[in-house]
């Protein structure tokens, strides 16, 4: 997939470019969202989470954090419903708490598009059933985003993630970008349906098995 001008050096090169300008252009919009971050969700500004990469490596991916700590009597986290608070829906829904990523993009760990990072604890699973989007550089915004986002399963977001490995090039890339604006600014599909953020693959895996 990565043959030719676009797989080689384009998209690095767009990545880059847009990577820096954002930076520069939203250094205060950067600030301000650390800022109401720290003061309404606490520290750490920045949710760091280990996930897979490109050939299925592990790398350390950022976002702000849009939720709280809050434990319950035994010490556990509380479920994700209760810990997202109504500022926490906000930076989901408009893809504010995705803004760090920038730094995964500098560092060449992520592009803007591709298919999502995955947790570690799916990689047997997905190598075993999905190998083939491992073959892409994760992205901030993917196919699936365009089709549903998280109104989708598991198993349609990885089959559309394998299809843009399939499909990758130049195109794919630019109908990507242009369909993602529509769809962050109608603040479409945030969340699985009957759920406040998304369930894990594993358990939704054991349960058709």
């Amino acid at each position: 997939m990565r043959n030719g001008f676009w797989g080689k050096f384009g998209k690095r090169a767009c990545d880059l470019a847009l990577a820096l300008g954002i930076v520069l252009l939203l250094w205060p919009l950067l600030l301000v969202v650390a800022i109401l971050v720290r003061l309404k969700l606490g520290s750490p500004v920045i949710f760091s989470q280990t996930r897979l990469g490109r050939g299925a490596t592990e790398f350390r991916l950022y976002k702000f954090r849009s939720m709280t700590d809050a434990r319950g009597p035994d010490g556990e986290l509380l479920p994700d419903e209760v810990r997202l608070t109504r500022f926490g829906r906000l930076l989901r829904s408009t893809s504010l708490d995705e803004l760090p990523q920038i730094v995964n993009i500098l560092k060449g760990e992520m592009s803007f598009i591709g298919p999502r990072a995955t947790l570690p604890a799916y990689k047997s699973q997905l190598l075993e059933k999905y190998p083939e989007r491992f073959e892409a550089i994760p992205g901030i915004t993917s196919l699936p985003a365009i089709r549903g986002r998280n109104s989708l399963d598991w198993d349609q977001k990885f089959s559309l993630d394998v299809e843009y490995v399939r499909r990758f090039g130049f195109r794919m890339d630019l109908e990507i970008f242009l369909k993602t604006i529509p769809v962050v600014l109608g603040r479409e599909g945030i969340s699985m349906p009957g759920q406040a953020t998304a369930t894990r693959y594993d358990q939704h895996a054991n349960k058709k098995n």
